[in-house]
């Protein structure tokens, strides 16, 4: 895979890095050439599929690509769980519309700018290190899922329960004991220029687990729409 690592998070004017990855929807590889000159593209990159935010939020983002679509931008879901077991999880799992790719280590994150945050007892420098007595006092709030706003180990937790999701040791090794990927959005123009973007970075960690806007979404892919 060829990437040009950063150490900052790539901001709006910032020139998206190439990649190549293994499809997962599909066979083959996917690239950002497949893409640029061509058309804008939305990409969410997530933690790998044994977490339960972002299940939620790759089925999300699929639900959204028709309306993307229709403003001539494409939509691409990258995880970091491993091809087969990815493969595997959507076989049983589908979600319509999903256009996806694997990136088990991550290189593409680490391209983004979006590090991995370090759990401490109680020492924090956001975003990469954090302290338990900090995460234990956010937020997550998923009406209709959780009987109120829980702090996320907890809900964690109780939404991998009520998935029944069952974890494999290609899950374990990519899931990071003791850290955490940090994911986000970036919506990217026809030349690949980054020109919107949600992550979990911004807000010193209020959007950690938390799903886009999605009329803030489609408020910024009107603006770079054909």
């Amino acid at each position: 895979m060829s990437v040009c690592h950063v150490e900052h998070l790539l901001q709006p004017g910032d020139q998206a890095p190439n990649f190549v990855l293994d499809a997962i929807s599909r066979e083959g590889k996917i690239a950002l050439d497949d893409f640029r000159g061509r058309s804008p593209l939305l990409i969410g990159l997530f933690r790998g599929l044994h977490c339960p935010f972002c299940r939620r939020h790759v089925a999300a983002m699929a639900q959204l690509s028709s309306a993307l679509r229709e403003k001539g931008i494409e939509s691409l879901v990258v995880v970091s769980t491993p091809v087969e077991r990815a493969r595997l999880y959507f076989r049983y799992q589908p979600i319509p519309n999903l256009f996806a790719a694997s990136d088990p280590e991550r290189d593409l994150h680490r391209a983004f700018g979006l590090p991995v945050l370090e759990f401490t007892h109680n020492e924090t420098d956001w975003p990469y290190k954090v302290g338990m007595d900090v995460v234990m006092a956010m937020r997550v709030d998923r009406p209709g899922e959780l009987p109120e706003p829980m702090a996320p180990p907890t809900a964690g937790d109780l939404l991998n329960k009520k998935d029944r999701y069952e974890f494999t040791e290609a899950d374990r090794q990519v899931s990071l004991a003791g850290h955490m990927q940090l994911v986000g959005h970036f919506l990217l123009d026809r030349e690949s220029v980054v020109r919107w973007s949600f992550t979990e970075v911004e807000d010193e960690g209020r959007n950690v687990c938390q799903a886009l806007n999605p009329e803030e979404l489609l408020s910024a892919a009107s603006q770079i729409a054909d």
